[in-house]
């Protein structure tokens, strides 16, 4: 059974820095394309960046040069450095799949940048 459980959220004021993991369990990690995804408040949930099966790495537009994706497959974990925090990042960030398991949604990690 695939389980992603993310943690790493806070309050945060602007320009400040997070760092979110999801730690996966149930499949084989390494073989998997990861992804992070947000759901602003009111908005839609939609990806942030993904990590492909290599290390490559994929982002939104408007985090681009902002957050870092990376994986250590070690450890069955991705992570979500995020730098030059803005209030529009506000929102739960969940990890899943790239393209997303509609099954496999965990319960995200808050993030609110607020001052």
């Amino acid at each position: 059974q695939v389980q992603l459980a993310e943690s790493g959220g806070g309050l945060v004021q602007p320009g400040g820095s997070l760092r979110l993991s999801c730690a996966a369990s149930g499949f084989t990690f390494s073989s998997r394309v990861m992804s992070w995804y947000r759901q602003a408040p009111g908005k839609q949930r939609d990806v942030v960046a993904f990590i492909t099966v290599g290390g490559g790495t994929s982002y939104a537009d408007s985090v681009k040069g902002r957050f870092t994706i990376s994986r250590d497959n070690a450890k069955n974990t991705v992570y979500l450095q995020m730098n030059s925090l803005w209030p529009e990042d506000t929102g739960v960030y969940y990890c899943n799949f790239y393209p997303p398991s509609y099954n496999s949604w965990g319960q995200g990690t808050q993030v609110t940048v607020s001052s």
